[in-house]
């Protein structure tokens, strides 16, 4: 019996490691290529650099739009997630503590909006935003990925939200605190790992996103991957500063992600057990 769980151990081990390899090598591919020239990325792709190229990161800086690219991705991804983790949880709140039919028919049709695929109304979201002024401005992206985070928010937050007595918000209220003193100052701050997940995974999603800012914004407001997109060109194309930019792009991901990896941990684990 023993033999027989050690051997599945090892087999569950070896197919671990074997997916960490398959997921880690096209990082350890950009990270190297980055360092390389154009030239020697196309000589030998896979090889390891023969001197730390940097000429890649300078012309990124100084003689394209990276920069401002960069700051632009940055603006999207804050004002997007600082607003969703600003209205969705009180939308959740109420639906969780409500409990009316009407309030369950909203949070049914928040949740209906999540099996709709962003490609089937890609193409009326796109008119409506040149209908109401709101093409080629940072504005309709940010609108468009609060309203698409909506149905996922409640339905994250309203588990988490079950989990709380509701005892702790009848004693404030005995106290003389009002509904949304008691939400911000009591019920938030328990809902920490929730909006840890929540800033993790949309604030990647945002960050990484292509499709929206190439159908809605104007040229002069590129994002970061919309911008490294730009080198890739139908007959040639710069892969040095595609993996150049491609790396930097990863940094400030990686700082948050291990910031906040406590919390997301948490927070998923604790989601996968309520509701």
């Amino acid at each position: 019996m023993d033999k027989a769980k050690l051997r599945i151990d090892l087999i569950v081990v070896a197919v671990a490691l074997l997916l960490a390899v398959l997921f880690f090598f096209p990082v350890y591919f950009s990270l190297i290529s980055a360092f390389k020239s154009n030239g020697e990325i196309l000589r030998n792709a896979v090889s390891l650099p023969s001197s730390l190229y940097l000429d890649s990161f300078k012309y990124l800086l100084t003689e394209t739009d990276f920069p401002k690219a960069m700051l632009n991705s940055l603006i999207l991804t804050v004002a997007s997630v600082f607003c969703m983790i600003a209205f969705i949880p009180m939308a959740a709140y109420a639906i969780e503590r409500t409990a009316r039919r009407w309030t369950n028919g909203i949070y049914v049709y928040f949740l209906a909006g999540m099996m709709i695929p962003f490609q089937v109304y890609m193409i009326p979201l796109f008119k409506e935003m040149k209908t109401l002024g709101l093409y080629g401005t940072l504005t309709a992206p940010i609108l468009i990925y609060i309203s698409g985070s909506v149905g996922m928010g409640v339905l994250l937050y309203t588990s988490f939200i079950k989990g709380i007595p509701v005892e702790i918000e009848e004693a404030s209220a005995i106290d003389g605190c009002s509904r949304a003193r008691a939400f911000w100052q009591i019920v938030f701050p328990l809902l920490g790992p929730c909006t840890a997940s929540m800033v993790v995974l949309q604030g990647l999603g945002i960050w990484n996103d292509f499709l929206m800012p190439s159908l809605v914004l104007h040229s002069d407001r590129r994002t970061l991957i919309v911008e490294i997109f730009r080198f890739v060109g139908e007959l040639a194309s710069r892969w040095d500063l595609v993996f150049a930019g491609t790396t930097m792009s990863i940094v400030p991901v990686l700082i948050a992600f291990i910031a906040l990896q406590k919390y997301f941990v948490k927070g998923i684990a604790a989601g996968a057990t309520k509701g």
